[in-house]
């Protein structure tokens, strides 16, 4: 083999040997930079209609990472204030609705449903009627700064009148609840 051909096929191997490298710290690269939204499917998602006040957003979430991922907050035209809502027992023992402390965990591998009945997105002071057939978008905020979004249609839905429970049932003195007709969380 002369002197050339041996350099030639040096250099070669070197450029064979740096794209492979490369290939690996690409894919390692790619892995370290999903985010927590990167691993959340939102399906069935939909809106409850109403003319003014609250509504409620319900989906069922997906988380398809290795790691439990947390909302922390969300967003939506449609409301000028939202929050995580979960439904749960006040201090009289009656069924009410209040921010969820913490946020949202979706298990790694697992599924959240946002339900009437259960946890879900509250919109505080809609900006204009939710009608029947028109679709929203809302933005879910995750404890890495991540976001995604999606739409929901709105719907006709006259079940669950909780209570909202301004305090969010954390105040230790009791609170009156404002009752929220309508709101469907």
């Amino acid at each position: 083999m002369s002197s050339f051909t041996f350099r030639r096929t040096a250099v070669a191997g070197g450029v064979c040997a740096a794209l492979l490298l490369a290939g690996c710290s690409s894919t390692t690269d790619d892995q370290a930079a999903a985010t927590e939204a990167d691993t959340v499917t939102v399906s069935d998602q939909w809106v409850k209609a109403a003319d003014t006040g609250m509504s409620a957003a319900f989906a069922q979430l997906s988380n398809t990472g290795d790691q439990d991922v947390r909302i922390v907050s969300v967003t939506s035209p449609a409301s000028t204030r939202m929050e995580l809502h979960e439904i749960a027992t006040g201090a009289d023992g009656a069924t009410v609705m209040r921010e969820k402390q913490g946020g949202i965990t979706i298990a790694a591998n697992g599924t959240h449903p946002l339900a009437p009945g259960g946890d879900h997105l509250m919109l505080m002071d809609l900006t204009a009627p939710l009608t029947p057939g028109v679709t929203t978008t809302f933005t879910l905020t995750f404890e890495d700064g991540s976001t995604t979004a999606f739409d929901a249609q709105v719907r006709d839905f006259s079940g669950n009148q909780e209570n909202y429970d301004p305090t969010g049932g954390h105040d230790t003195t009791p609170a009156a609840a404002i009752t929220a007709p309508g709101h469907g969380g």
